[in-house]
């Protein structure tokens, strides 16, 4: 199991890179977070190196949900050169992930 120090740190590690980071926040039990799993699979795949696309469980990553104020899940923060450019939470199509991130490309 991944601590809550070793994902704040690897998030950190992304952020710090100049390429986009979509960070996906989302439950086990969810129905809306089941239905993004594949999505967000394909989001992985269309941005290859271009952007970094992640994954965080609510429920191991406390202190994150805390620091970056997630309440619902899913809830998606995109980040650009370590700060926050977007968030928005809900089932969401592939097409507008990826219209986010091309943006800030």
């Amino acid at each position: 199991m991944t601590t809550d120090v070793t994902l704040n740190l690897t998030l950190d590690k992304y952020l710090a890179e100049a390429r986009p980071t979509l960070v996906e926040f989302f439950n086990e039990g969810c129905e809306r977070c089941a239905k993004m799993k594949p999505i967000m699979t394909e989001v992985r795949a269309h941005t290859g190196t271009k952007a970094n696309v992640l994954s965080v469980d609510c429920a191991s990553s406390e202190d994150l949900v805390e620091k970056y104020h997630i309440r619902t899940c899913p809830t998606y923060l995109l980040f650009k050169d370590g700060q926050e450019v977007w968030r928005d939470s809900g089932a969401k199509p592939m097409s507008e992930l990826l219209d986010m991130l091309h943006r800030f490309e």
